[in-house]
């Protein structure tokens, strides 16, 4: 039985293969010429790949076997990593010095014709919190081994990580401060909030609102009026300078994150305490149970899947907002990307880029799997 949605992956892939695979450049600044996949090299090298991918597009079709479209997809990416591999070095063979190759728009369009056929595979298949556990660790084992072997050594963008492996090193300490330090910042502030909230209508009428608008401040204006107020701060209070409170740099940064993130823990957590089913509440108040006690021992168990879904909003949103502190200062990744940016060099850019779009979707999946596994398990019929 053929299955639509791959059909028109089908098709997009095959028509994927009609356009640049890669891209060979005399540098890394000036703008390559595109190289379709059946002249990366001869036929020795590039039909086992086209063979894996026009064969990983054709289970892509198959409904019934959920199993064989997750293969196809498997099958699909072996393809693209062979040819990536193989095509690279002979490209720069005889290309000079300073010649440079990079995946084209039709790699990266595979790319995510055969993740999403990955995906909806998985979807299908249903796994469980721990399974899709161990696929992600899996999944990016194998990506460091790849990284690590050296057998994409050739491409572009990991010849800029190779001459900046110090740099990559502290871009990835200062995202992680960013985006997680923010989520721990703004759950130790929005997670007794929203308690408040809860308990007081009033108080929820007036902070939920300040915090909405909070939330609709554009991330750029946010990061400018963090500069001179914490600019002020730094030239006004002895000491501030000194623990990195400034006008640039990471504090600004931090604390617009910070501000961002008060809206989805709080509302959430709100939500989470309000989604108690009243039978559990009367229940508990017949047990004698104070307020406190109730909060701990009924109200937070039972919303807990939504609070932590509010934190995977922040967590995603954040490691995608400290990007933009690359501009301030702040360091991250952006800091390539912006670098990239001002020097035309697309794999600098990407260099910050494809690492910051990884690390966001990790974050998602850990989270999802941390919502699922707080869900209450429903007792069976007997």
């Amino acid at each position: 039985m053929l299955f639509a949605p791959g059909l028109l992956f089908a098709g997009l892939g095959f028509t994927a293969l009609l356009t640049p695979f890669m891209t060979l450049a005399a540098n890394r600044i000036v703008a390559g010429e595109g190289v379709a996949v059946w002249r990366l090299a001869g036929p020795a090298v590039t039909l086992p790949g086209l063979v894996a991918l026009m064969v990983g597009l054709a289970l892509g079709l198959l409904l019934a076997w959920p199993r064989l479209r997750l293969a196809g997809a498997l099958l699909g990416l072996a393809g693209l990593v062979w040819l990536l591999s193989q095509g690279a070095p002979a490209l720069l063979e005889g290309a000079g010095d300073y010649a440079r190759v990079s995946p084209g728009a039709g790699f990266w369009s595979l790319l995510v014709i055969f993740l999403l056929l990955m995906a909806d595979a998985l979807s299908s298949l249903a796994p469980g919190p721990l399974a899709r556990a161990g696929l992600l660790a899996a999944s990016l084992g194998a990506l460091a081994l790849l990284l690590r072997s050296g057998a994409l050594a050739e491409l572009s963008i990991l010849q800029e990580y190779a001459s900046r492996q110090g740099p990559f090193r502290d871009a990835l300490q200062r995202h992680l401060g960013l985006g997680f330090g923010s989520l721990v910042v703004a759950a130790a502030i929005g997670l007794p909030l929203g308690v408040l909230c809860h308990r007081r209508a009033g108080l929820r009428r007036a902070v939920l609102p300040v915090l909405s608008f909070l939330q609709t401040i554009p991330s750029l204006a946010m990061f400018g009026f963090m500069i001179p107020l914490l600019g002020w701060v730094g030239h006004t209070i002895p000491g501030a300078q000194a623990i990195g409170i400034a006008g640039i740099g990471f504090a600004p940064a931090f604390l617009a994150l910070v501000f961002y993130s008060l809206l989805p823990v709080v509302a959430n957590t709100v939500a989470g305490l309000q989604s108690t089913p009243p039978a559990a509440l009367e229940a508990a108040r017949g047990m004698g149970m104070t307020v406190w006690q109730r909060l701990i021992r009924v109200e937070m168990p039972l919303g807990l899947p939504v609070i932590l879904a509010g934190l995977r909003i922040v967590l995603v949103q954040n490691i995608g907002l400290a990007v933009i502190a690359g501009l301030i200062g702040g360091g991250g990744f952006g800091a390539f990307v912006f670098q990239g940016l001002n020097q035309t060099a697309t794999d600098l850019i990407l260099l910050g880029a494809l690492p910051t779009v990884a690390l966001a979707l990790t974050a998602a999946i850990v989270m999802d799997i941390f919502v699922e596994l707080a869900r209450p398990i429903p007792e069976r019929a007997t």
